[in-house]
């Protein structure tokens, strides 16, 4: 049984010795890694200087040849990466990721460009590109496993696409909608903090810019919103959701969106009174006394023109009556 087993390995090894031809070779260049060649084709698109071997990508990216368009751009940075024709090649790499559909790989592709040539003069071209990709995600695009297989949508990957975005160009035609759009993939993945943190850091920093300000001060207090209703009802975060509307109105009393940011205010307030007649009816059933006036009085600062009011006022004077007493308990 031995002697068939060696037999057998002793052929393999004979077989895979043998030189044999590949129907789709692979080529080693140093630098550059494996790259496929098509039988017969292997080399002849290289060429011996920066400007025609980016020119060959450049053609071959018109005639949507996007294989060798990638090989010869990528030969382009990898042999001359400091000639002025490497920033454009690379350029070129990101647009037939693009092409191919895959963003991710073609956002990270136009951030190299952005790192290692930062005052390429198309500058700004590149960064609409990545803003462009970052919002197919945010409107619910999947990421690649792998850079390959759909997966997934990820705000969280899309949040911090559009902080590289921000830090590649906070002040560019795109800044300040790339940290909204920032804040907006927080908000969407519920992360209501990091949503009210990066609404208001637009405010801030974009404050001499008046639409963008007033958009994202009302964002905020949406947010905060949000996030009041995410529990049985979160008290800081609807003061919180008050107070930044309110700051809206003063800051912005002439904008469109005045009017449903005062109806919110006035929603909040009324179920901060409902929460408050809640607890107060709560203590009244524990015969605590003096908590529950102190919640029916809380109503009645939150919101005095509530449906709860009238009763709210109702029992604060049977519990004066009560107190004077001295017929509070459980204190």
């Amino acid at each position: 049984m031995r002697r068939v087993s060696n037999r057998i390995l002793l052929l393999v090894v004979a077989v895979l010795a043998l030189p044999f031809a590949s129907p789709a070779p692979l080529i080693y260049v140093p630098g550059e890694g494996w790259i496929y060649e098509s039988p017969g084709k292997e080399g002849k698109w290289h060429r011996l200087r920066a400007e025609d071997q980016l020119k060959v990508a450049q053609e071959a990216f018109e005639a949507k040849d996007y294989t060798l368009a990638l090989k010869a751009a990528r030969r382009t940075v990898t042999r001359w990466p400091l000639s002025d024709y490497a920033p454009d090649a690379q350029f070129l790499i990101g647009q037939v990721y693009e092409q191919k559909k895959y963003d991710e790989k073609a956002f990270n592709e136009y951030q190299k460009l952005i790192e290692k040539y930062p005052k390429y003069d198309k500058y700004q071209q590149v960064l609409e590109r990545q803003y462009e990709i970052a919002n197919r995600f945010l409107g619910g695009q999947w990421f690649r496993l792998w850079g390959r297989i759909p997966i997934f949508p990820s705000m969280e990957k899309t949040a911090a696409m559009y902080e590289k975005l921000v830090k590649n160009g906070p002040y560019s035609d795109i800044g300040p909608q790339a940290q909204l759009n920032m804040a907006a993939a927080h908000e969407k993945r519920e992360d209501f903090a990091k949503a009210v943190k990066q609404y208001e850091h637009a405010a801030d920093i974009y404050h001499d810019r008046k639409e963008v300000s007033a958009d994202a001060l009302f964002k905020a207090g949406l947010a905060y919103h949000k996030q009041a209703k995410t529990a049985e009802y979160d008290q800081n975060a609807a003061s919180q959701a008050i107070a930044t509307f309110s700051d809206f109105i003063a800051l912005h009393p002439g904008h469109e969106k005045v009017a449903e940011a005062q109806k919110l205010i006035a929603e909040l307030k009324t179920e901060q009174a409902r929460g408050a007649f809640k607890i107060a009816k709560f203590y009244e059933k524990q015969r605590r006394w003096a908590g529950a006036m102190v919640y029916y009085n809380e109503l009645l600062l939150k919101d005095p023109n509530s449906e709860f009011a009238p009763e709210a006022r109702e029992r604060i004077e049977i519990l004066k009556a009560r107190l004077g007493h001295g017929a509070e308990s459980g204190n």
